[in-house]
């Protein structure tokens, strides 16, 4: 098989000239890139720092927020550039590393819903075996296996993009799409392992924590009606914020879906929206999580009290 060596770049053509606009778009990026590295550092500081936090939800919490910040940096310093730049091609080897970073994102956030849907139901559910079953030990197993899993998955998506001999070298998306760029494969024949294995990729990336999920909140919910008043509220307190966080990033995924696989809902969608639809899930997601948990757990609201210098919290 050919090696797709003909191509030393590739052309995002999701970008338009929007004259003037564009400086007043790089300062609400810029301004939101900003916000997501400052909030989601102080909360892994925070929970990292504070030892009354050093339980399994929080840490879970805190690979949730590293993976906001690593999800986000493969997208926004990229598109502050090529917002403002009349070029808008990028090499193949960084396409491809943006590739990586953008899909292993997605796989370790949806993976890390569900392994946290899991950790509420055990403590709703079995709360007196909860300290044994969710130990310090397994709370680090799991997360990660959560980032070696989506890393190894996602090198074998790769490794079968790269051998792949294109034809065109134009990605109509601001930032690089493997679904896309699979399309841009010479012969449909070539791209047979390609589909095969995505369809493997789902099952594993999307049933299989979606399955975990559904589960989780099922058990959750069968409890809480059998429960007190009292019950059902702690309950709700605590999933609440991850439930957010899953439909967000859920919605977000789903635009991002309906715009590559689906050409005809999108085609009179102005050109900024169709632009904003397709990163929702990498703009929205890692500033929703911090803000939602941030202000929706009091133990996390409390700790930055203690610790954050702004305001000069009373330690009552």
């Amino acid at each position: 098989m050919e090696n797709s060596t003909q191509f030393t770049s590739f052309m995002l053509a999701g970008y338009s000239d929007s004259g003037h606009l564009k400086y007043f778009y790089l300062i609400i990026l810029t301004v939101l890139y900003i916000s997501i590295v400052f909030a989601n550092i102080v909360l892994i500081m925070v929970i990292c720092m504070e030892r009354s936090l050093h339980e399994p939800m929080y840490l879970f919490l805190c690979s949730l927020f590293v993976n906001e910040l690593y999800g986000s940096t493969a997208l926004f310093p990229a598109l502050m550039i090529h917002l403002v730049s009349d070029a808008h091609s990028v090499s193949t080897v960084y396409c491809y590393l943006q590739m990586f970073s953008i899909y292993t994102y997605g796989s370790i956030e949806f993976s890390n819903l569900a392994v946290m849907s899991y950790d509420r139901y055990l403590a709703i559910c079995y709360p007196l075996q909860y300290n044994v079953v969710m130990t310090p030990n397994r709370v680090c197993i799991l997360v990660c296996v959560i980032w070696l899993y989506s890393f190894v998955k996602f090198i074998i998506t790769l490794s079968l993009t790269i051998r792949l001999k294109l034809c065109g070298n134009v990605i109509d998306k601001v930032y690089c799409d493997n679904y896309l760029l699979v399309k841009l494969a010479c012969s449909t024949s070539d791209t047979t392992v390609n589909n095969i294995y995505g369809l493997y990729g789902v099952v594993l990336s999307v049933a299989i924590p979606l399955i975990t999920i559904l589960f989780s909140y099922i058990k959750i919910l069968t409890i809480c009606l059998k429960s007190s008043i009292e019950t059902r509220q702690k309950a709700f307190s605590t999933c609440t914020p991850h439930l957010a966080s899953l439909l967000n990033f859920s919605f977000g995924c789903f635009l991002n879906l309906l715009q590559s696989r689906f050409d005809s809902p999108m085609r009179n969608v102005p050109t900024v929206l169709h632009t904003i639809l397709s990163v929702y899930f990498l703009m929205c997601q890692p500033l929703f999580n911090p803000v939602v948990y941030g202000v929706r757990m009091t133990k996390i609201r409390q700790a930055c009290k203690y610790i954050l210098p702004v305001g000069l919290y009373p330690k009552t």
